[in-house]
Order: C-alpha cells, then sequence, then structure tokens
C-alpha cells in the first residue's frame, strides 16, 4: 500500500470536510443536481474521448496509484548479482528453475534458458517494456481528462443554475436553490479535479517511469549475464541505477 497516496486523498478530502462542518451544517454542501451535472457529466464526456475499454481498464490501473508492488532496484540488483554469480559459474542453463520474485525479469530468465539470440531478447524485453507504458500512459491520460472536465462540467453547473435564477428572479424563493446549484457545481468540479483526478493521473506516471527505470535495469542485466559479464562488474553497472545517496550506502554495505 502507498501510504503517500492513501494520507494524501484522505487528507486532502478530510480538511474539505471538516472545513465545510465548521462553515455550518454539512448538509448544505450537498446538492444532487450538481453532483449528477459534475460527476456525471465528467465521466460521460471523458468516455466519449477514450475507448470504452481503456476507459473501464484505467479504474483497474488506477489501483496502481494505491499500491508500491514495484520492486526495490537494490534488493533487485542483490538478486540479480547472485544470478549472474550462478551463471557465470554453471552457464544459463544452471539459471534453469530458479526462484525469481520479479516476474518480468523470470520472463528475461527463460529467455536466456532458451538460448535465445541477445538481439531477440532484447526485441521481447523491450516490447513488453513499451506496452506496459502505453497502458499506464493510457490510464494518467484517462485522470488527466476528468481533472480537465470536472472544472468544465462545474462551470456548465454554474451557467444553469445562473440562468434558471435568473429566469425566476420575480420569485425570491428560487434564486436561493439555483444559486446553490451555480456555486456548489464549481465546487465540486474543482474538488474531483484537484483533490482526486489530478493527483491520481500525476501518480501514474509516476509509477510508470519508475516500472519502466526497473524493466530498463533487468534488460541490461540479462544481456550482461548472457555476454558472461564478471558478476562485479554488472553489479557496477547497475548501481548507477540508484541515486547517488543509495548508491553509497549499498557501496558501504558491501
Amino acid at each position: 500500500m502507498d501510504l503517500a497516496t492513501l494520507v494524501g486523498l484522505i487528507g486532502a478530502m478530510g480538511l474539505i470536510v471538516m472545513t465545510m462542518m465548521l462553515s455550518g451544517d454539512l448538509g448544505m454542501f450537498v446538492n444532487l443536481p450538481s453532483l449528477v451535472i459534475v460527476f456525471g457529466g465528467s465521466i460521460f464526456a471523458v468516455m466519449a474521448k477514450f475507448g470504452l475499454g481503456q476507459f473501464l481498464s484505467a479504474l483497474k490501473v488506477a489501483g496502481k496509484s494505491f499500491t508500491s508492488k514495484i520492486d526495490a532496484p537494490a534488493d533487485l540488483i542483490d538478486e540479480i548479482v547472485e544470478l549472474a554469480d550462478v551463471a557465470r559459474k554453471g552457464g544459463l542453463l544452471s539459471l534453469e528453475g530458479k526462484e525469481v520474485g520479479n516476474e518480468f525479469l523470470q520472463k528475461g530468465i527463460q529467455l536466456l534458458v532458451d538460448g535465445h539470440d541477445p538481439d531477440v531478447v532484447k526485441t521481447l524485453l523491450s516490447k513488453d517494456r513499451s506496452l506496459a507504458e502505453e497502458r499506464h500512459s493510457s490510464g494518467s491520460a484517462i485522470f488527466s481528462g476528468l481533472a480537465g472536465m470536472a472544472p468544465a462540467m462545474g462551470m456548465i453547473g454554474t451557467l444553469i443554475g445562473l440562468v434558471a435564477m435568473l429566469a425566476n428572479m420575480d420569485d425570491p424563493k428560487s434564486i436561493g436553490p439555483a444559486m446553490a446549484v451555480a456555486l456548489l457545481t464549481t465546487l465540486y468540479g474543482a474538488v474531483l479535479a484537484n483533490a482526486f483526478c489530478e493527483p491520481v493521473s500525476d501518480k501514474l506516471k509516476l509509477r510508470a517511469a519508475e516500472e519502466a527505470m526497473v524493466k530498463n535495469l533487468i534488460i541490461d542485466a540479462l544481456l550482461a549475464i548472457q555476454a558472461g559479464q564478471n558478476p562485479r562488474v554488472i553489479d557496477s553497472m547497475l548501481r548507477t541505477y540508484l541515486p547517488e545517496g543509495k548508491r553509497a550506502a549499498a557501496d558501504a554495505a558491501q
């Protein structure tokens, strides 16, 4: 579980709700027409911009913003160096049956064991990485689209409320409800866009970048193992993927 995402979203929503409660009755901030315009309108408008399959899959992809299943690069490097040592001593076939936690790494090891050429290994794994990046990019684009559409739908609701208010100026009792729709739709649009959709979109971009970095690390490692490079050389090469601070800490631990 990614605590930063969970705490951030809950904290932002919590502060908004707390401010509403301090401002008076929470019920006065609930308006069904405003909710329908902003949430329903945003969802259907963004759905029209993408394929139905893409839109539905975005909900599944969004789960990645709440999880942190990506392997720590430092731990992954240690595991890879052990595999490189085994392959150097016993050949690539000695890697067959080795238990590996990372699915992408497991797939690459199997390609090495099967005896594929380096170009084939690199092409297949790079294609896998590119397709994963496209899926993440699509999910991020959909939430980014929702973030852009929600305020626009809020503005549409505001205009509807103002039209209803101006059309009934002779009835003072109708002015309040119409003005509530006008203002609450703007509020809902801003909250949906800035407190949920935009953070999720940005977190998906971050997850995609992290996953791409890990997969690039694995591809470089597998090609080095296949070339028979010394495990120490492989370790030094892969440490360049780590930030300076973690790189120094890893060297000290060794």
